[in-house]
């Protein structure tokens, strides 16, 4: 619930493309966090906690990823008002939407920290390694996604106030400025 590249990245999402496009996207950010967990699950922490190289490309791929949704953000801006209509006029298919929230969330150093140092700290000795971590990834993934389902039904509902061209401009704006200080943010990120 920490707001992040994920909070970001839905929001802008719910914004320029409606509840239905961002709801894609949740469903490829949660596919991220079970993905990553599986990666912790047969090792993955490992080679972060040992390699700095890989902790960088993670790093530097986050902040290329984020970097480039601003700038796409900000030539939204460049369009017309309709694209900010609020029934989503930017057109973003089912594929694309659910791939946004799954890349987003595999360039996330946030949520690779998160699954390989701290989730297999919370599997029991007595229970199985691998099979604790998957199931806390999937208990993970869940909560992302009620937290993110509730973030996207808020922000929709304020419909009325949202409509307006200068608001939707003002909020797509401040999404593209706010991924932008996230990616320089990553890049000063230090390994653990």
């Amino acid at each position: 619930m920490v707001p992040g590249q994920g909070v970001a990245m839905v929001l802008r999402q719910t914004i320029v493309g409606g509840a239905s496009c961002a709801y894609r996207s949740v469903a490829g950010n949660s596919l991220g966090l079970i993905i990553w967990g599986g990666a912790s699950a047969i090792g993955l922490s490992q080679v972060f906690a040992h390699s700095l190289l890989a902790f960088n490309i993670l790093k530097y791929a986050g902040a290329a990823y984020l970097s480039f949704l601003a700038v796409q953000t900000l030539f939204e801006l460049r369009h017309d008002h309709e694209k900010f209509d609020h029934r989503g006029r930017a057109h973003a298919g089912p594929l694309s939407a659910f791939r946004l929230g799954l890349f987003t969330n595999l360039t996330n150093v946030k949520a690779a920290v998160f699954a390989v140092a701290f989730i297999p700290q919370f599997v029991p000795r007595t229970f199985p390694l691998l099979t604790g971590i998957l199931i806390l990834a999937a208990v993970q993934a869940a909560v992302s996604t009620g937290w993110y389902f509730v973030l996207v039904a808020t922000i929709d509902r304020a419909a009325v106030i949202l409509a307006r061209p200068q608001v939707r401009r003002w909020l797509t704006g401040f999404s593209a400025v706010g991924l932008l200080a996230l990616a320089v943010i990553l890049l000063f990120t230090a390994p653990r």
